[in-house]
C-alpha cells in the first residue's frame, strides 16, 4: 500500500478515481503547520529561525497520516505544484519521520494523464521553493509582529500592518487623493448629422444658394439614413489633444479638445450651417485582429471582475475547485504556455467543429511579459476540450460552469485564426466663401470572418456605412454640440487592482486575492458602486506608515522583495542574508518611531449633539464597521449606530432604502423597516427600477446566504 497525501479532500477524492486499490489518499487539509499566534516565532538573534509548530487544529490529521504512514511501502507527497504546496509537503516529510520513502509527485491537472506521469517520474521536495516560502512567511511576519503593535500605540488599538497589503492599501488611498485634487476641465466636442437623401429638408439655416449647389451635384448612391461625423479639425489644426498626469502608479493621460467654452461651441455651430458639406476621402482597409493569450491567475480574476462582479477571492474559490474536480489546469499562475498536447488536441477540436479555415497554418506558442514567471506552469486551460460548461454545471452548479466556460473560451479562442475586419473612414470637408474650413469623420467597420471571435465574441458589432462617393455633397441634418468634462482617474476596483499590483510586481499569483479580502476585512477600505475607497482608518493607518517607513511601504521596495524572493526559489540563492539585509535598518527604525507623536484618526461630524454631554457626533470605523460616537469618546460613551441613507424611498412600504452588509460584508440596499420589509437589492442601478416597481426585490434570507 501507498500513501498519496494532497491537501483537500476534493483533490483526494478526484485523484482517486485514477488510482487503484494499492493507493490510500488523504488530506492535509491544507497547511499542517506555522508560525504560533502568540508571539513573534523567529528566532532574530540566530539567523531568523522560524519557530514552526503543528496547528491546532491539524494534530488529529498528523496523528492519522502516522498512523497509515507505519504501514506504507511509501509515501507519495503530492500537494499543489506551487511553494505553499513543497511547504506542506516539506513539514509533512518532516512530521512523519525520516527513514521513510518519500516521493515527490507534481501535476498541473488531475486527470488520468498526468497523474501517471507523475508517478512513473517522482522527485524529491525542491528545497528552493520550500525556502522561498520560509523566507516570505518569516518576512510577512517580521513585518505584521512588529509594527502592529505601533500602530496600537500611536494610531489605534486592534490595528495590524502587512507588508504586501499595506502597499495595496497605498495605491488606494494615493488614488482617492488624486481624486480630490483632480482639476476638471470643460471641453465640447460637435457632432453633425449628414445625409446623402435630397428630400429631407436641411436645416433652417441652411441658405438656398447652399441647397442649389447641392442639387447641382453629380447624382451618387443614396441613403434615407443620416450619418453622424464628428469635428476632428479647424483650418488644418487638430482640435483633439491630450494631457498626461503623474499618478502614484504610472502615468494618466485624458483626451479632449480645444472648444473649452459654449461660446465657443455655439459659434462652431453657427458657422458650419453656413458650409457646404462635401465627401472629401474615402479609405478602406482591411485589419487582422489576433486572439488573446490563455488566462494567467491575474487576467482570469480581472476577466472575472469585470464580467460577473466577482471578487479575486471569490474567482480563485470557484477556480479551487474547477481544479480540484478535474475541470481545468492549476489555477496559480502568471505562465501563458500550454502543453504542445493541449494546444493540439484544441486544434482538432476547432478544426471538426468549425472547419479548417478556423485554425492557422501553425500552432500558436506564446511567451509570458513576466520576467520570472513560471514558465514550467501551463496557463489556465480545460483539462479535457470537449468537456463543456453544462457539464460543469450538473456537477458543480452554475456560477462554476460561468467561470468554468469563460476560461474554456479563452483556451480555445488562443488557437484559432484571426478575426477578419473591413474598416471604412470616411472625411468630410465643410467649407464656403466665408473663413473657415472644418473636417469631419466617421468610421464604420464590418466583420469579414469571425475567427477565434467565433467562440469569444467580445460584442464586436459591424458598423456599416452608407456608400458614399468622393466628392459627393450632403445635406446637413442636426448639429449637436456636447458638453463634457475631463474625468478624473478611476477608483481602483477589483480588476484594475490586481492589474496594477501585477504590472508593479507586487505579490504574486498566490497572493492576488488576499491582499485586497485582508484590508477589505479590516476595514482599512470598503466598497462603493464595485470601486474601493479607504475609510477614515486606512488613511490614517496609510498616513503613519508613509511618514515613518516610506521606504518599506512603497512600490519599488515591495516589487523589490518579491525579486529577492523568486531569486531564492529559482536560482537557490539563501534567504537568511535577505532577511537580514531587511531587518537590520527595520529594527533601528522601529526604535525611532516608538518616540514619534501619536496620530488621530480624522473623524466626520454629522451636524448633531450628543445627548449625554452636548458634544458634536462624529461617525468613527470601529472593529465592526461605521458607527455614530460621542465627539468625547471615550470620556463619554454614548454610540449608536449608523445608517447610510439612499435618496430612494422603498416600492412596497414607502420606508427609506438604506445601505446594508450582509454578515460577510457585501454591500447591498434595504428597507429601513426591516424586519417588517424585505424588500433589498444589490445595486443602485436596480433601486431605480425597484422603486418605479419593477421586480428586483430580492427576499432577505436569500441575500444573507450571498
Amino acid at each position: 500500500m501507498k500513501l498519496v497525501i494532497v491537501e483537500s479532500p476534493t483533490k483526494a477524492k478526484t485523484i482517486g478515481r485514477f488510482l487503484g486499490n494499492d493507493y490510500v489518499i488523504r488530506a492535509s487539509m491544507g497547511h499542517v503547520m506555522d508560525l504560533p499566534k502568540s508571539k513573534l516565532g523567529v528566532d532574530v538573534e540566530h539567523d531568523f529561525k522560524p519557530e514552526f509548530e503543528i496547528s491546532a487544529d491539524k494534530k488529529k490529521t498528523i496523528t492519522e497520516l502516522k498512523k497509515l504512514a507505519k504501514d506504507a511501502d511509501g509515501i507519495i507527497l503530492a500537494t499543489d505544484p506551487d511553494r505553499e504546496g513543497e511547504a506542506i509537503s516539506a513539514h509533512i516529510e518532516e512530521l512523519l519521520g525520516k527513514g521513510k520513502k518519500f516521493v515527490r509527485a507534481t501535476f498541473h491537472e488531475i486527470t488520468q494523464d498526468a497523474i501517471e506521469n507523475a508517478l512513473k517520474n517522482p522527485g524529491v521536495v525542491n528545497k528552493q521553493l520550500v525556502d522561498a516560502q520560509t523566507a516570505r512567511r518569516v518576512l510577512d511576519r517580521l513585518v505584521g509582529y512588529k509594527l502592529s503593535p505601533l500602530l496600537w500605540q500611536k494610531v489605534r488599538r486592534g490595528l495590524s500592518a502587512g507588508r504586501v497589503q499595506s502597499v495595496a492599501l497605498r495605491l488606494i488611498v494615493e488614488r482617492e487623493r488624486e481624486i480630490q485634487k483632480f482639476n476638471k476641465k470643460e471641453y465640447w466636442t460637435i457632432t453633425i448629422s449628414l445625409s446623402q437623401n435630397l428630400s429631407v429638408v436641411a436645416s433652417e439655416a441652411k441658405q438656398s444658394k447652399i441647397t442649389n449647389e447641392i442639387a447641382a451635384a453629380p447624382a451618387a448612391p443614396r441613403n434615407d439614413a443620416s450619418t453622424d461625423f464628428e469635428l476632428i479639425e479647424i483650418n488644418g489644426e487638430k482640435i483633439e489633444m491630450s494631457e498626461t498626469f503623474k499618478l502614484y502608479d504610472g502615468e494618466y493621460k485624458v483626451s479632449l479638445t480645444n472648444i473649452n467654452s459654449k461660446e465657443a461651441a455655439d459659434k462652431i455651430d453657427a458657422d458650419l450651417k453656413t458650409k457646404i458639406f462635401t465627401v472629401s476621402d474615402i479609405s478602406q482597409k482591411e485589419t487582422k485582429r489576433s486572439p488573446q493569450m490563455p488566462y494567467t491567475t491575474s487576467t482570469l480574476q480581472q476577466d472575472a471582475s469585470r464580467r460577473f462582479g466577482l471578487s479575486g477571492k471569490r474567482t480563485m474559490s470557484l477556480a479551487q475547485k474547477l481544479y480540484e474536480e478535474g475541470f481545468i489546469t492549476y489555477h496559480r499562475t502568471d505562465s501563458v504556455n500550454m502543453a504542445t498536447k493541449a494546444v493540439f488536441q484544441i486544434r482538432d477540436f476547432v478544426k471538426k467543429s468549425f472547419g479548417e479555415k478556423y485554425i492557422p497554418e501553425k500552432p500558436r506558442f506564446y511567451k509570458t511579459k513576466q520576467k520570472l514567471a513560471q514558465e514550467a506552469h501551463e496557463a489556465i486551460r480545460p483539462t479535457n476540450v470537449s468537456v463543456s460548461n453544462e457539464k460543469v454545471d450538473q456537477n458543480l452548479g452554475p456560477q462554476y460552469a460561468k467561470l468554468y466556460d469563460m476560461i474554456w473560451r479563452r483556451a480555445v479562442a488562443s488557437q484559432m485564426s484571426d478575426a477578419i475586419t473591413q474598416s471604412t473612414t470616411v472625411l468630410v470637408e465643410a467649407k464656403s466663401d466665408q473663413p473657415n474650413t472644418y473636417l469631419l469623420k466617421t468610421t464604420g467597420s464590418v466583420l469579414l470572418f469571425d475567427g477565434f471571435l467565433k467562440v469569444n465574441p467580445f460584442g464586436l458589432g459591424d458598423r456599416k456605412l452608407p456608400q458614399f462617393e468622393s466628392g459627393e455633397k450632403l445635406n446637413l441634418i442636426q448639429i449637436t454640440p456636447i458638453q463634457h468634462e475631463t474625468p478624473p482617474p478611476p477608483r481602483y476596483n477589483d480588476a484594475s487592482i490586481v492589474s496594477s499590483l501585477e504590472e508593479e510586481g507586487i505579490g504574486r499569483p498566490s497572493t492576488y486575492a488576499t491582499i485586497i479580502s485582508v484590508i477589505e476585512a479590516r476595514l482599512y477600505i470598503e466598497r462603493l458602486q464595485g470601486r474601493f475607497i479607504p475609510t477614515s482608518v486606512g488613511m490614517a493607518v496609510n498616513d503613519f506608515l508613509v511618514k515613518n517607513f516610506s521606504d518599506i511601504d512603497d512600490i519599488p521596495f515591495t516589487a523589490n522583495m518579491e525579486d529577492e524572493l523568486d531569486a531564492i526559489a529559482n536560482d537557490g540563492r539563501p534567504w537568511v542574508p535577505m532577511i537580514r539585509d531587511f531587518y537590520t535598518p527595520f529594527e533601528k527604525k522601529l526604535a525611532i518611531v516608538k518616540k514619534a507623536d501619536r496620530v488621530e484618526i480624522p473623524t466626520e461630524e454629522i451636524g448633531e449633539n450628543c445627548p449625554k454631554d452636548g458634544a458634536p457626533l462624529v461617525i468613527r470605523v470601529g472593529r465592526f464597521g461605521k458607527f455614530i460616537s460621542c465627539k468625547n469618546f471615550p470620556n463619554c460613551d454614548y454610540k449608536r449606530a449608523y445608517i447610510e441613507e439612499t435618496n430612494f424611498i422603498c416600492p412596497k412600504d414607502g420606508g427609506k432604502i438604506i445601505v446594508r452588509k450582509t454578515k460577510k460584508g457585501r454591500t447591498f440596499y434595504g428597507c429601513s423597516n426591516y424586519p417588517k420589509c424585505d424588500f433589498a437589492v444589490w445595486k443602485l442601478s436596480d433601486l431605480k427600477r425597484g422603486a418605479e416597481g419593477e421586480k428586483t426585490t430580492k427576499k432577505r434570507k436569500s441575500t444573507s446566504k450571498k
